[in-house]
């Protein structure tokens, strides 16, 4: 019987944004507003897991940390991105994100305290689009091309459904 491979994970720095309003600004010039954060596009069929780093906002207050934490995904309804599981690690909230629809960009939105007392609230972006080629079966609806027609998902869509 083989023995199972015992693994140590990291969150992935491919998907990870950190926030970056709390910028010191030159005295005698104005702020300007911070682009909006956006985690690398997704796949329907993905399961990933996105980090947001808050660090800059309690730098300088050594021992606080991510307290509470809600998240809100918008739009939310059927078949949308839905929230797999979520932890927090000091200043970094990891997220595991899955599902959603071809085409849509999600807006993930973080509400969190501080053990401090701090409250903070950022959105994420997340463009999903369809990255994965799919087989299709033959009794998939064509195009005159011979392209199968698809869901906003990217499925192909089977006759007598």
């Amino acid at each position: 019987m083989p023995t199972p491979a015992t693994h140590i994970w990291k969150p992935s720095v491919a998907r990870s944004v950190t926030i970056d309003s709390f910028v010191p600004v030159p005295r005698g010039t104005s702020a300007t507003i911070p682009a909006l954060l956006s985690w690398p596009t997704k796949d329907p069929g993905d399961i990933l897991d996105y980090v947001l780093d808050i660090s800059p906002a309690i730098i300088g207050n050594d021992g606080d940390s991510i307290s509470t934490l809600d998240i809100l995904v918008n739009p939310s309804n059927a078949g949308d991105l839905i929230v797999q599981n979520t932890t927090t690690d000091g200043s970094r909230i990891v997220v595991w994100l899955a599902g959603g629809f071809a085409g849509t960009v999600y807006t993930v939105t973080f509400s969190l305290t501080t053990t401090n007392g701090r409250s903070l609230t950022r959105s994420v972006m997340l463009p999903v689009l369809a990255l994965a080629t799919v087989d299709v079966p033959a009794d998939a609806l064509l195009t005159t091309s011979g392209s199968a027609l698809t869901d906003q998902n990217g499925n192909p869509i089977i006759l007598g459904s």
